[in-house]
């Protein structure tokens, strides 16, 4: 664990607050804890605490509260679409006693977003609304960025969309060092391979595997970055990668497709 400015020996934790009737009720299976503790692991950050709460202003409120004091660094994902039950920002800006405001740079992204897309409505606004003072967290997959204020961390809900909020932020968090990827490409369904990167992350301390698809050429295929803050490690573990690819039939680019 690396401690950067404040000593090498102090362990940095983080807490997640997971938000959303739909995961209480069972409607959806959340995949949120596994990859931000996973991320947060290779960011040498322990993630400590987790809380699933409700679409209800105050229990979101408590929950950021008591988390936010708690820990060097609070992750929320979930209810930052453009409905009426998509509280979070509202919720947030509560807790941390400020206004919620319009960001000019986040409506900016949306605008370019849905300029074909119908444009920018009234609800689709509603994702360009943050806690004032907050900055925005890049987005390459549906326009609608997350948001950071100070130590607290405003992710989407939906897993892929979270995936690439968590990617936009790798290496930006003090408490690990700087982080070496390399890139594994593949025509291979990401379902088809999920048991393989799967087994060949939890084999190695220090390492994750981000997965991520595409669709080109009318072919299904997806890209796998090997993240460590060891350079050998990352390498090592990329070639495995490369090697249980091409035993298990596709064959594998590296550097990526």
């Amino acid at each position: 664990m690396h401690g950067g400015k404040l000593g090498k020996d102090k362990v940095w934790t983080a807490a997640l607050v997971v938000i959303g009737d739909e995961i209480l009720s069972g409607r959806t299976q959340d995949r949120n804890i596994a990859q931000v503790a996973s991320w947060l692991n290779v960011q040498g950050i322990r993630l400590a605490e987790v809380r699933v709460v409700p679409d209800v202003e105050q229990r979101i409120v408590e929950a950021v509260n008591a988390l936010r004091v708690a820990h060097d660094y609070l992750f929320t994902t979930g209810g930052i679409g453009p409905t009426h039950d998509d509280i979070t920002v509202d919720s947030i800006a509560s807790a941390l006693g400020v206004e919620v405001v319009v960001h000019p740079e986040a409506r900016a992204i949306l605008d370019k977003y849905y300029a074909d897309k119908g444009g920018t409505t009234e609800a689709r606004l509603r994702m360009a609304r943050v806690p004032e003072g907050a900055e925005l967290i890049q987005n390459q997959m549906s326009g609608a960025p997350g948001i950071r204020i100070g130590n607290l961390f405003i992710l989407a809900g939906v897993p892929h969309i979270c995936a690439g909020m968590l990617d936009a932020l790798t290496g930006t968090l003090e408490g690990g060092r700087p982080l070496v990827s390399v890139t594994i490409g593949a025509w291979a369904a990401e379902s088809e391979v999920a048991d393989l990167l799967w087994t060949t992350e939890t084999a190695n301390d220090g390492v994750a595997i981000g997965s991520y698809p595409f669709f080109k050429q009318g072919r299904v295929g997806a890209n796998f970055v090997v993240r460590s803050e060891e350079e050998h490690l990352a390498r090592r573990v990329a070639a495995e990668l490369e090697g249980a690819l091409a035993a298990a039939g596709y064959d594998a680019v590296v550097g990526g497709i």
